[in-house]
């Protein structure tokens, strides 16, 4: 620090960067605060949580096997040895509820990360050439003009049914979005300044997308990817509801609903449960979006 002849103060570079790292922690601090204050947010990261720890420690929480049948035990209502009762073919319903939660977990994981991968792609590349951005978002435009689930079945008979061929065709159904949502703020960050110098210094377009344009569309990005995987969980709980999933033998919270519809009247547990843990997961996951988007927008405080 250097006291200039007019009595202002010089800051030499090394100060200068001192003073902008203390700026950035403080406002990110100030941002993880306002976070924690918010308590839809909190709960939606608790609740998810929670659903993970429960998948994860499954096989210590399940006094059974996931497919272990005890016949003499069929339709038992939920009691000490089964909290959640048993199903038609006397499984533990509290077993495959937290095996389901893994099968639920894992697709939603899977399909939101690998499209949003796959549409960040897509969008940097359709915000930087006019010719492919005409191709890639009409494609987009009609996959998006077909429902979601609707798109998914069809898929799936095409496929047939398996945990592989839903995480296809999740992806397939999420990608449309993603790469909507990446295309518009790529478009936004490409009027940057900074972007167009570097375009007219003759910066190679790859350089530019990659190393300045995907940093700044993460934000968005990853706020639609947290609604993405919520979508996908209950993607894959209808495609197994309906018979088009997952294969019987996988616990899955959709395939045991479509079990318990076969005996509502005489065995409710079956369809209160897994539901409750299905819209337990997606609320978190929605709430938690929620909060994401005011923690990464750079215009909060």
């Amino acid at each position: 620090m250097e006291k200039m002849e007019n009595g202002q103060v010089s800051l030499d570079g090394k100060e200068l960067e001192e003073i902008r790292k203390k700026l950035i922690k403080e406002q990110r601090e100030t941002k993880i605060r306002k976070f924690l204050k918010n308590k839809l947010s909190v709960t939606g990261l608790v609740l998810v949580v929670l659903m993970v720890l429960i998948a994860l420690l499954a096989p210590v929480l399940a006094g059974y096997e996931p497919n272990e049948m005890i016949v003499k035990d069929r339709l038992m209502a939920p009691c000490k040895e089964h909290p959640f009762g048993t199903d038609s073919m006397g499984r533990d319903v509290f077993t495959s509820v937290v095996y389901g939660a893994r099968v639920s977990l894992l697709v939603g994981c899977v399909v939101s990360v690998v499209s949003a991968i796959v549409g960040m792609v897509i969008g940097l590349y359709a915000s930087y050439n006019k010719a492919l951005d005409n191709i890639l978002m009409r494609i987009c435009d009609a996959m998006k003009a077909i429902p979601n689930i609707l798109l998914a079945i069809c898929l799936m008979a095409s496929l047939g049914a398996s945990l592989r061929n839903v995480l296809i065709s999740l992806t397939v159904v999420c990608t449309p979005g993603i790469a909507r949502v990446a295309r518009s703020a790529a478009l936004v960050v490409r009027e940057q300044t900074y972007i167009e110098a570097m375009d007219a210094l003759g910066a190679k377009p790859n350089r530019i997308l990659w190393r300045h344009v995907a940093p700044n569309i993460l934000s968005p990005v990853i706020v639609q990817l947290t609604f993405n995987f919520a979508t996908a969980i209950l993607a894959e709980a209808s495609l197994s509801f309906l018979g088009a999933g997952v294969p019987p033998s996988v616990p899955s919270w959709g395939s045991i609903l479509n079990e318990g519809m076969a005996n509502i009247y005489t065995a409710w547990w079956m369809i209160i449960f897994p539901g409750i843990f299905t819209a337990l997961t997606v609320l978190g996951l929605n709430l938690l979006g929620d909060g994401l988007r005011d923690f990464l927008d750079p215009l909060t405080n």
